[in-house]
């Protein structure tokens, strides 16, 4: 039994590197990012603005 090779096991890919391999993952992550923060900013400023008299 010791002289059977065993066939190699592939290499298990790391969740992140799967995730940063995805080149539409990544379009949606650079569309949505900073869409929501330039909201948020916004949103941010409009309520920061004084009331008139």
């Amino acid at each position: 039994m010791a002289d059977e090779q065993e066939t190699p096991r592939p290499e298990r890919v790391p969740v992140m590197q799967r995730l940063l391999d995805n080149p539409f993952l990544l379009l949606v992550f650079g569309i949505t990012i900073p869409t929501v923060l330039y909201l948020i900013w916004g949103v941010m400023e409009i309520v920061s603005i004084p009331l008139a008299q």
